[in-house]
């Protein structure tokens, strides 16, 4: 056994400082701050830097001659004939492919929630072209499918004698939204999928014991169901289409009504070298695409809420 003794009378006793709140929080935030530092590093400075330069008359081919305009760039940007139908543009593309796909993912989701024999070699090739880098995608519909020689859409016309169209000339914008529904439509049908496999299935079953059809239990329970799955997947895809270069650059280059806000961008500061229009055109991309993010992130945090409500 071992002895304990007691302090003796009027012997102070030592007290161990335990660490603050606020140190212990800094203790648990240090491993963070190097991410924190390359994050601010890597995003927030060129932005900053970029709203600075959106307020000069900045071209780079006279750089002695920029000088501080305030905001008259801005001003160019939204009256502008050319910049308002780049805008428009951005408008009709992501509203017209984010439909698009979410119909598709839907339908698609729809058939990969059923059992069948291959289902996951199917949902594998479905999942496929949302893997595929975009340049490419879009090259592969530019040289393997739309060429008016060689290309797959005209060889089976030209089989059953139909006609030979020049699909990027007749329908630029089309042709450009096909590609990017192509791309997008099996990241719709995954984040579907996933809400498909999150449904109470005894709810599902009662309604089809009390004898509702499967037309009745997809609008009156799967649908209102997906509802916050639909909207997470508009506003994620939205964010990207509205910041989408790739297909606009590759299949049409601009041409034909299809440049949108970032092709503009491009040939603002790549081709007319004109920093500061660009610039404040950049900005206004980041603003829309920071209020669409707003809504998405809602809609995650209520989707997360959701959940923890049901478990």
């Amino acid at each position: 056994m071992t002895a304990t003794t007691a302090p003796l009378a009027g012997t102070p006793v030592r007290t161990v400082k335990q660490p603050s709140a606020r140190l212990r929080a800094w203790a648990t935030r240090a491993p963070l701050l190097p991410a924190l530092v390359f994050m601010i590093v890597v995003t927030q400075l060129p932005f900053v830097a970029t709203l600075v330069i959106s307020f000069f008359d900045w071209n780079a081919l006279y750089p002695k001659a920029r000088h501080f305009i305030g905001v008259d760039n801005y001003r160019q940007v939204l009256t502008d004939a050319d910049l308002r139908h780049s805008v428009w543009t951005t408008v009709l593309l992501t509203v017209g492919v984010v439909l698009a796909s979410l119909v598709l993912g839907l339908a698609l989701a729809l058939l990969l929630d059923r059992r069948f024999r291959g289902r996951g070699v199917v949902r594998t090739l479905l999942i496929a072209p949302f893997l595929v880098v975009p340049v490419a995608a879009a090259l592969l519909w530019k040289h393997v499918l739309y060429n008016p020689e060689y290309g797959l859409f005209n060889g089976l016309l030209h089989s059953v004698g139909g006609p030979q169209p020049d699909w990027i000339s007749n329908s630029p914008l089309l042709a450009v939204e096909a590609s990017l529904v192509w791309q997008w439509t099996p990241f719709m049908m995954l984040i579907l999928l996933a809400g498909l496999q999150s449904r109470d299935q005894q709810q599902i079953e009662a309604a089809r014991v009390d004898g509702a059809s499967d037309w009745q239990i997809f609008r009156h329970l799967t649908l209102p169901h997906l509802r916050r799955y639909l909207e997470l997947g508009g506003l994620l895809g939205s964010i990207y289409i509205v910041q989408n270069f790739d297909a606009v650059f590759t299949i049409t280059s601009g041409g034909l009504g299809t440049a949108n806000l970032p092709y503009t961008v491009y040939q603002s500061f790549y081709q007319a070298h004109e920093n500061g229009l660009a610039s404040a055109a950049g900005v206004l991309v980041v603003i829309g695409s920071i209020i669409i993010t707003t809504f998405a992130l809602r809609v995650v945090s209520s989707l997360f809420r959701e959940e923890v409500s049901r478990a």
